[in-house]
């Protein structure tokens, strides 16, 4: 098919069509069967034909092709580049072949630069991104940065798993952003067996942490938000741990609520995406109360807005830790007072389907880590039994009034 590429041609090719410009020779639009969209060239350079991948439709262009903060491959841009490319072909250069030289000669550090922007930044979610980030710089660059792609070796990758062995759950982590990287720079055409170098590679074992408050320290913690709230400190901060406690919502889903999610009518929060996709978070009657006490601020989409700027509130960490040790709590988590409202569910005899759903789980498995819990109640009804076929056995027959009729 021969048309000239504009924005319409490119958004009507249809999944598995090649497009080719009817004004530049060899320019053209590959659409994979699944829909991926890519600018290529097709030339010839020392007898041969020879194909380059220029960039994929939409996708932010290298910083080196950018002539503007952020631009991403347009018909146009595409088409430059394209002719810089011919340009270049006509000199006696072999862009293909210059292309894969480079790569085979690309470090993991230099790649990671190509991952962020072309996967990381474009697939996954802000959080998601910002560990993958964090990750990189602080663990696997430093040792892993300085090899070329090609070469990374299955013991290069357990060497650097088992000097993590003091943090089982980051060297895991770690060992899947090392593993995912090398699959994708198999893909792009970087390596030729990425897939393959972390298999056979045996994660640590990890023990999922379970810290719940009970209720005398839930009644400490209350003591310490009251106390900060009276001292004037932080107000939204300590809104947001109440928030948490009373819903079981992550820490990011409150610090980055907006009003337009709010549902007073309906008592409820409908985020349109989090970690496992959009979800309804219910409000019980304490948690209307407390976002109804928030003064909005004009032309803020926010709940609860930065101090400076226009982003969300952040930086809830430094409270956090002084509430915790003025409760006595210094081992407590934020994150934990998820699992404390998970708790306190189960305690109360809500099933494990329904407390997945409040706490919205994807997975029924990762609702089973309050099994335990959950059994409570039928233990404590056994308890009662026992105590009172005891009490008749030994004749104590007052101790059976105590049984529900």
């Amino acid at each position: 098919m021969t048309a000239r590429l504009t924005k319409r041609t490119v958004d009507a090719a249809e999944p598995g069509a090649t497009v080719w410009d009817g004004d530049l020779p060899g320019f053209g639009l590959r659409v994979t069967a699944k829909g991926a969209k890519s600018y290529v060239l097709k030339y010839r350079a020392h007898g041969r034909q020879r194909w380059v991948t220029i960039g994929r439709h939409g996708h932010p262009m290298p910083v080196e092709a950018q002539t503007g903060a952020g631009a991403v491959w347009t018909p146009q841009s595409a088409r430059d580049e394209a002719v810089r490319l011919l340009g270049r072909v006509k000199q006696g250069s072999d862009p293909s072949l210059e292309k894969q030289t480079a790569r085979n000669a690309e470090t993991l550090e230099q790649f990671s630069k190509r991952y962020l922007t072309d996967h990381v930044d474009v697939y996954t979610k802000p959080n998601t991104a910002r560990e993958t980030r964090r990750n990189l710089d602080l663990h696997v660059l430093p040792a892993l940065g300085h090899l070329r792609v090609r070469d990374i070796s299955r013991d290069d990758v357990a060497r650097f798993h088992r000097a993590r062995s003091a943090t089982p759950y980051n060297a895991n982590r770690c060992l899947a952003l090392v593993s995912h990287m090398l699959s994708t720079a198999e893909k792009w055409g970087v390596c030729e067996n990425g897939a393959a170098v972390c298999r056979h590679i045996d994660k640590y074992k990890e023990h999922a942490r379970k810290r719940y408050l009970s209720t005398n320290e839930t009644q400490a913690l209350g003591k310490a938000l009251r106390e900060a709230e009276t001292a004037g400190i932080n107000a939204n901060g300590i809104r947001i741990i109440r928030l948490l406690a009373l819903t079981g919502a992550r820490r990011n889903e409150i610090e980055s609520l907006k009003w337009a999610e709010v549902d007073f009518e309906r008592n409820a929060v409908h985020l349109g995406d989090s970690k496992t996709g959009a979800k309804t978070i219910p409000l019980a009657p304490p948690a209307i109360a407390i976002l109804s006490a928030v003064e909005r601020m004009e032309g803020s989409p926010w709940v609860f807005p930065a101090a400076s700027g226009d982003g969300h509130y952040q930086g809830l960490g430094k409270l956090w830790r002084a509430i915790r040790k003025s409760a006595g709590l210094e081992d407590v988590r934020l994150h934990d007072l998820r699992h404390t409202f998970a708790s306190f569910g189960a305690a109360g005899g809500l099933s494990l389907p329904l407390i997945g759903a409040l706490l919205g789980h994807s997975q029924a498995a990762t609702t089973q880590r309050y099994a335990h819990l959950a059994n409570d109640p039928v233990s404590q009804a056994a308890g009662r039994v026992g105590s009172a076929v005891a009490a008749a056995l030994d004749g104590d027959f007052g101790e059976l009034v105590r049984l529900p009729k």
